[in-house]
């Protein structure tokens, strides 16, 4: 009987212990922080972000965004990575680059990228944005997004927002950094230098993301 017991009470700590992990990252309000080591930061394809200013330039004049200042998140450069981009079209040039979030899909940690537009997806959407009305919710100071494409045309429904969260880095780093549930995500201070482009536009500002 004592030998049954002690069997007993082996199998349910072996049970706890395999369970605790997943329990502890659903209750970690939606943003993994797990990071994955090593990753090697690379630098943008310039002639990529070239190529989309000049779309851009087209895009602003012709739907009335604000022909000066625009965003760009190129999801394809590792997590640790400078991603995103405040660039200027009359010069351009990049004035600012932060780190950025992409969406984990709802999985534990996703490998490699994969995008999505379906409601409960918790995926990164591809393709241009316009920057709404800012408002407080439940991550602080965020700003509802607006997908123009038809790759992102769910974003508002899906409640996919720009803000920021403690667990994105001021600075580039080696290692990858939390992901999100699909909203491009960045480091308080960085939201602090879009905060004050956005909210002194007279036009709405573009967000474009791409791989």
């Amino acid at each position: 009987m004592k030998l049954h017991r002690l069997l007993l009470i082996a199998l349910l700590a072996a049970i706890t212990v395999s369970w605790f992990p997943k329990a502890a990252f659903w209750k970690s309000n939606n943003h993994s922080i797990k990071v994955k080591r090593g990753v090697m930061v690379k630098n943008p394809s310039l002639e990529k972000l070239k190529q989309k200013a000049e779309a851009a330039k087209k895009f602003t004049a012709a739907k009335g965004f604000n022909q000066h200042t625009v965003f760009f998140i190129e999801m394809g450069l590792a997590s640790g990575a400078n991603r995103f981009f405040i660039y200027d079209l009359k010069k351009d040039s990049i004035l600012h680059k932060g780190l950025v979030a992409h969406g984990n899909c709802y999985e534990y940690w996703l490998e490699g990228r994969r995008y999505s537009n379906v409601v409960g997806s918790g995926c990164t959407s591809l393709g241009k944005y316009r920057i709404g009305a800012p408002y407080t919710g439940k991550w602080g100071y965020s700003y509802k997004l607006h997908g123009l494409d038809s790759s992102n045309n769910n974003a508002f429904e899906r409640t996919v927002v720009l803000h920021g969260h403690s667990c994105v880095p001021e600075t580039e780093i080696a290692d990858e950094i939390c992901q999100s549930n699909g909203c491009p995500t960045v480091s308080p201070g960085f939201l602090q230098q879009l905060k004050a482009i956005i909210n002194t536009s007279s036009k709405p500002v573009l967000l474009w993301i791409y791989e």
